[in-house]
């Protein structure tokens, strides 16, 4: 084809381009080069956009997101651990992953650090304030769809998951221990059990389950409160009530770090721990690495 002067249309299949050249004269090679770089770019964005996120960036999943930090230097061919942190009330997964102090333990123990968010302020679970959840929302098909997505998208390993939360989110990982068991090899809620009435058992195995708590907390006392128009539940009742279900039995006192413990363990080896500090409603990035370092050194992770 010999192209005219003037203004040229050009029909064209991405093969043609890709099995031989196609010379125009002046101005018009010019424009259709323009046209394929502006093409090649907004490509390359998109495809950026549709798969780009991390700590600094939400992960969508449908009208959810969580965040991920990566420990500095990882290998992707090599999966890793996880850490994954439930926020507490009006917390957000960006705001995880400002706190420098659980970033930095990633990068120590050389795992992701996952963030999620809930829907509305709180977690939507059984129990929870009516004003600052939803009932429509089903969070622990959120956390399903979670885990599917960062193990596809991710290094990293399913059977080496540990969750936690803190306040409001330790009663998320309290819910998920008791629904979705199989899907973490550890639960370190912190500082929150269930909202009232306690459930009196749980649908999915015994898991490893490390309760951490202070001794003289305000917002979360280890008897509960009333909090609008609900309640929240008692550390001893619950820490009954998953003995129980689980057949764990004492097994003795011990020292996790700055934490001191009552253990238990039941026959499949799965362990029980309520651990305590002196203070209040607050936690410490050390408190996740001693869980951390027992679950591994267990066998757990």
């Amino acid at each position: 084809m010999t192209p005219s002067r003037g203004t040229t249309h050009v029909i064209f299949a991405v093969s043609d381009i890709q099995s031989r050249p196609v010379v125009f004269e002046g101005e018009q090679v010019l424009l259709v080069t323009k046209i394929f770089a502006c093409a090649a770019f907004a490509t390359l964005a998109f495809t950026s956009q549709s798969i780009a996120c991390g700590a600094q960036t939400d992960c969508k999943i449908g009208d959810r997101h969580y965040r991920i930090h990566m420990p500095a230097g990882h290998d992707a061919s090599h999966p890793l651990g996880a850490i994954i942190f439930t926020h507490g009330y009006k917390g957000t997964a960006k705001g995880a992953m400002n706190n420098s102090n659980l970033t930095q333990l990633a990068d120590d123990l050389g795992v992701a650090l996952i963030a999620t968010k809930s829907a509305k302020d709180d977690w939507s679970i059984p129990g929870a304030p009516s004003s600052v959840t939803d009932p429509d929302v089903d969070e622990l098909a959120y956390y399903d769809t979670v885990l599917a997505d960062v193990t596809a998208k991710f290094p990293v390993d399913p059977d080496q998951l540990m969750l936690t939360g803190f306040s409001a989110g330790a009663m998320m990982v309290w819910n998920l221990a008791c629904h979705r068991s199989e899907k973490f090899a550890g639960f370190v809620p912190m500082s929150g059990t269930f909202w009232q009435p306690e459930p009196l058992t749980c649908d999915t195995p015994p898991a490893n389950v490390i309760h951490i708590h202070g001794t003289t907390d305000k917002i979360v006392p280890l008897e509960g409160r009333k909090v609008l128009d609900t309640h929240q539940g008692s550390v001893s009742d619950v820490l009954e009530m998953y003995g129980r279900y689980g057949a764990f039995s004492d097994t003795g006192k011990a020292s996790l770090g700055e934490l001191a413990c009552d253990t238990q363990a039941n026959a499949a080896g799965d362990i029980l721990n309520y651990c305590t500090f002196d203070g209040g409603h607050t936690f410490k990035a050390e408190y996740l690495k001693s869980a951390w370092d027992l679950l591994a050194t267990t066998g757990k992770l």
